[in-house]
Order: structure tokens, then sequence, then C-alpha cells
């Protein structure tokens, strides 16, 4: 069995969508059309390629968050608690070793990013491995083992919600993304939405080009 082939059988992943939204007037972001398709539809797409199977957690619009996943599941804790509360249902809900994470809002998406975080953990022998760029981790891209479910219950049930402070208490691999530029642009402003509708629009165009020289 190849590596990718490894790597898809033992990973879920898990798109987050369970956030209100509030910079963009409370839209449902991940259900935004950006260049024919919903954001996650297209990111749902991508971890499918990579993952066993793909949850999206989503805590409204949940019947059309159905047509995209292969499960939808709600935060397990009331009031929109933010993003370690949806990989706490996300851990509570997998049957993998694994859980990979993508925000909705981010729809540029490394091909290779759930074989980059395995990599990165088991080669270090960690439970989670967060990606980042150039300068600065990006918490919500992160791969967990099934092991640290019961930190995470613990840690919310504090009542703490910092993603970043709950990583602190593990060693964790830092995963450098290279293979994609645009991934950590998402979409919290109108301006934000057109730019990446443009640059859709764009890298069609290019493929389209390419795709005519090649045939000619």
């Amino acid at each position: 069995m190849n590596n990718n082939a490894v790597t898809k059988k033992n990973i879920s992943g898990l798109v987050l969508a369970g956030g209100q939204a509030r910079r963009m007037g409370g839209i449902d972001k991940g259900l935004i059309d950006i260049h024919g398709q919903t954001i996650v539809e297209r990111i749902t797409r991508i971890l499918k390629q990579q993952c066993n199977c793909v949850m999206i957690n989503a805590n409204r619009n949940r019947e059309i968050y159905r047509q995209f996943g292969d499960k939808v599941i709600k935060d397990e804790i009331d009031g929109f608690q933010g993003p370690l509360a949806g990989m706490l249902s996300g851990l509570n809900a997998i049957r993998t070793e694994w859980l990979l994470t993508a925000p909705c809002d981010g729809p540029f998406l490394s091909n290779t990013y759930a074989e980059s975080m395995l990599h990165a953990a088991q080669s270090i022998g960690v439970s989670i491995a967060v990606a980042k760029d150039q300068n600065r981790l990006q918490p919500v891209y992160a791969l967990l083992h099934s092991s640290t479910r019961d930190s995470l219950q613990a840690f919310l049930n504090t009542g703490e919600r910092k993603i970043d402070k709950w990583f602190a208490e593990f060693n964790f691999a830092e995963v450098v993304i290279t293979d994609c530029d645009d991934m950590f642009e998402n979409i919290n402003t109108p301006e934000q939405l057109e730019i990446c509708r443009e640059k859709l629009a764009s890298n069609q165009s290019k493929n389209e080009t390419c795709f005519r020289q090649i045939q000619s």
C-alpha cells in the first residue's frame, strides 16, 4: 500500500463551519458561491481525495451541508463556542486514528495537506500537527490524534476556548505548507471574497489556456 493510501485510510477530514461569521454580517460562509460552487463544496472535494471520510461541523443550515459531507455534526457545546468545540465533536465522531481540520472560509487547500501533516506528526511521534505559513501558526488547520479527545474535553470543561492555549499543553509538530501559496487566504470581508473569486477565475483561465496548448 502506498503512502497516500495509508494516509487516506487513517484520517477523517472535518470542515469547520460552525461559526457565526459576524464580520460577514452573519452569512453562512461555507455556503457562499465562489466561482460556480460553494466554498464548502470546493473544500470537501479536495479533502475527499485525501481522507477516509469528510465531515462538516455546522450549527445551522445542516440539511444543505448534508449535500457535501459524508456526515454533518453540530457542536456538542451550545452557544457557538469556537473551533475547539467543533474539533471535539469531530473527535467524538471519528472511527479513524486521526482527524484533519480545515475552516469553511478557506477555498484554497493543498493537495498534499493530509500527507504532509501525518508525516510530520509521525516523524517526531506527537499527537498534534499544526500548519503554518512562513510567519505564524494557522491553528484551525490541524491534525489531531484520537487520543487527544479527553484532553480537549477537560480543557473545554474549564470554560477555556483559546485554541493556542490548548495546543500549548502538547508537544506538537509545526508544518510549513509549501505547495499551496494561497492556502491560508480566508474570507472575512466582502473585499476578500472578491479577491478569491478573481483568483479562481484567473486560475481557471490559465488552466484552459494550458489545456488548449496541449491539445494543439
